[in-house]
């Protein structure tokens, strides 16, 4: 009787199968990190075309007889830069449906920022001191900081190139002032327009 007992007993309901909401779960992981890759946060196109501007800027500050009309040159162009950067990186955002301010652009926008403060800051010191020939130096040391702790978020590509602005703000410091506008050319105009490719043809746009 016990044995006929059991095997008529109704078994309970199964619960759902654990397997099928981790593949869920793995599918929105994956999913997540597969725009996340797709947005770097920095916008390539956006990088050639700040690094094109920078070009102009670099021979149009080497035609200039005072430090006033040079400086004036980099003020402006380093505003057209921002507008670029900010229209572009809200595009490529846009492309990918995320949040401009959300994730790996958010990421990048606040740790570029505060380099960038330092070298406005930075500058004004050294401009009472003076010792207005280390500004460009400081200028791509410190932006190259910024984008190698911003890069930290995003493609290998991104921090590489903060490495490269580091390198020649930091021998900049340390060659004569006639040479002052190759190394801001190079960086901002040249690293811009290289990088910018790379990561406009391997990570979209």
């Amino acid at each position: 009787m016990d044995a006929m007992r059991l095997v008529s007993k109704p078994e309970p309901d199964q619960p759902p199968a654990l397997h099928e909401r981790a593949m869920d779960n793995l599918r929105y992981i994956r999913e997540t990190m597969e725009r996340s890759t797709a947005f770097t946060g920095v916008p390539g196109w956006g990088e050639v075309a700040i690094g094109g501007t920078a070009l102009v800027a670099t021979v149009v500050a080497a035609t200039q007889s005072t430090f006033a009309g040079w400086l004036a040159v980099w003020i402006a162009e380093g505003l057209i830069s921002l507008l670029i950067v900010g229209w572009s990186m809200d595009r490529k955002a846009r492309a990918v449906n995320m949040p401009l301010m959300s994730g790996p652009g958010r990421k990048a926008i606040f740790s570029l920022s505060p380099p960038l403060i330092a070298g406005a800051v930075l500058t004004m010191v050294l401009i009472r001191a003076r010792f207005t020939s280390a500004i460009p130096g400081a200028w791509l040391l410190l932006y190259g900081t910024g984008v190698v702790t911003g890069g930290m978020f995003s493609v290998p590509a991104v921090p590489l190139m903060g490495l490269c602005f580091m390198f020649l703000g930091a021998a900049a410091l340390f060659v004569p002032p006639a040479f002052s506008d190759w190394f801001m050319g190079a960086g901002f105009g040249g690293l811009h327009l290289i990088f910018g490719i790379i990561i406009a043809r391997k990570y979209g746009g």
